[in-house]
């Protein structure tokens, strides 16, 4: 029993020393392993020196900056010295005292000017006078300063660092030339020019060409506002237009063998066959065949008889209108009797036959070459187109053959579209006519009573219904279609 005691304490001191070895054994190839490891992440691990790279670029950077701004503010402050010279009290404060710069005429080229720089010595002391100034031929017209100006400004230079002396003695060089150009080109245009010298003013270089030149444009002309679209407060106007009818109808036209009668019997009796005419249509005849043969042989006879008793009067009209009051003796009836005469010698035998509107181009013929009848181009051209009605066309010639002249403002071309607010003025429909001149007397000035305007409205009011216009507008106001306004009062206006 004892001895297996021993066996076993044998046993497990080595069985303890054993687990110790083998722990330790692992504790030092874990280690080993470990420091391999390192070494091996290590050595495959690439060094990289940051830190004095990014100095060195931060370094060159920083160079690069300072050295722009020193290059940019030296050159900044010599374009603006050039530009804007400073005065001559600025020069002679920044001015070297050890310098003496000496400038010839104004025949010596800027850049001959000779300048001796003298070096850095001690300051002079502020009691010791300036030197005299130059002669004053020899001296720039821009650096002619007197002694006493002088004086202080070598003094305040005087107590300048030494340091800057270079510096002072550079940009007073670049001042002199600059001033020197500038006199240069003052005394070449004052010799071309005469005395005018242009003056470099502070701050000019502002005053720069622009880029875009403007283009000058004409203004275009002024158009009249349109009532309906631009007046306030105005509603939409529907003005409805209808052509008018031929003003004689098929049953008031003459027959053929009527019309040929008439010559014939009128031209026996020597009278006006439209003054024979007239006599029947004022006393009420309305048909084709206003009168019998007998009675127009018995008119024409008459007729005949008193104009040879009237022949003494002043003209042929005048004669003709006694004679015919002494039909009747009413002086409405001999009025309107003449009316129609003047009326049918201006249309023509054949309208009163075939109607008014068959005889439109024959007519405005008549019209454009009659002397008697001045119509401006715009109007001519309507006529010529067609675009005038057969009323105007008719009153044009009936005016004609009252008045012995006639002239003819406006027709269609040149007339605005609204006569007023709403309403479209007959101008724009060739219904009406804007009338200047009478007998050769302009309406303008005469539209009193008694004058060519109140002859000329009492003429047209006198025309047959069929032909009767619904507006006859000037200064005189005489009843039925005739009223006045302001803006007429060189002009009568004849609507239809």
């Amino acid at each position: 029993m004892p001895q297996r005691r021993h066996r076993f304490g044998k046993s497990f001191i080595r069985l303890v020393f054993l687990a110790a070895a083998l722990s330790l054994l692992g504790a030092v190839l874990r280690r080993e392993r470990s420091e391999l490891l390192e070494t091996g992440t290590r050595a495959r691990r690439p060094k990289i020196r940051l830190a004095p790279k990014r100095i060195a670029v931060s370094l060159a950077f920083a160079t690069l900056f300072f050295a722009g701004a020193a290059l940019s503010a030296g050159a900044g402050n010599t374009v603006a010295d050039l530009i804007n010279p400073p005065s001559a009290d600025q020069s002679a404060v920044g001015a070297d005292p050890t310098s003496t710069t000496t400038t010839t005429d104004d025949q010596t080229p800027p850049t001959e000017s000779t300048s001796t720089e003298s070096a850095p010595a001690e300051p002079q002391p502020a009691a010791q006078p300036a030197a005299e100034p130059p002669p004053a031929d020899q001296q720039a017209p821009a650096d002619q300063q007197p002694a006493a100006e002088q004086a202080p400004a070598a003094s305040q230079a005087a107590s300048a660092p030494a340091s800057l002396t270079h510096n002072a003695g550079v940009q007073t060089q670049l001042r002199q030339r600059a001033r020197l150009r500038l006199v240069a080109k003052n005394a070449k245009s004052a010799r071309k020019g005469g005395a005018k010298l242009h003056v470099n003013r502070a701050g000019g270089f502002q005053a720069a060409p622009p880029l875009i030149k403007a283009q000058s444009r004409k203004l275009r002309a002024t158009v009249d506002r349109e009532p309906e679209a631009d007046e306030p407060g105005v509603a939409a106007t529907v003005w409805l237009h209808r052509a008018l009818p031929d003003p004689t109808p098929p049953s008031r036209r003459l027959k053929p063998a009527f019309a040929r009668r008439l010559v014939r019997v009128a031209a026996k009796n020597h009278v006006d066959w439209a003054l024979v005419l007239a006599v029947l249509r004022a006393s009420g005849e309305r048909g084709s065949v206003p009168g019998s043969p007998a009675r127009l042989q018995d008119l024409s006879k008459h007729l005949s008889s008193s104009l040879a008793m009237h022949r003494s009067a002043r003209d042929k009209e005048h004669a003709a209108w006694t004679s015919v009051l002494a039909l009747e003796g009413r002086t409405t009836f001999a009025d309107r009797t003449i009316a129609l005469q003047r009326l049918y010698r201006a249309v023509g035998l054949k309208a009163l036959v075939k109607g008014f509107d068959w005889a439109k181009p024959s007519l405005s013929k008549r019209i454009l070459n009659d002397k008697r009848i001045s119509i401006y181009p715009g109007g001519r051209a309507d006529i010529e187109a067609g675009r005038v009605n057969i009323r105007v066309l008719a009153l044009i010639a009936y005016l004609a053959e009252a008045h012995g002249q006639v002239t003819v403002s406006c027709l269609i071309t040149g007339h605005r579209l609204y006569a007023r607010p709403g309403v479209i003025s007959a101008h724009i429909y060739g219904l009406a006519a804007d009338i200047s001149a009478l007998g050769g007397v302009s309406i303008f000035g005469h539209q009193q009573p008694g004058s060519v305007t109140e002859e000329a409205v009492r003429n047209i009011l006198l025309l047959p219904v069929e032909m009767q216009p619904r507006q006859v507008i000037s200064l005189l106001g005489l009843g039925g279609p005739s009223f006045p306004l302001a803006n007429h009062d060189d002009h009568i206006h004849v609507g239809f």
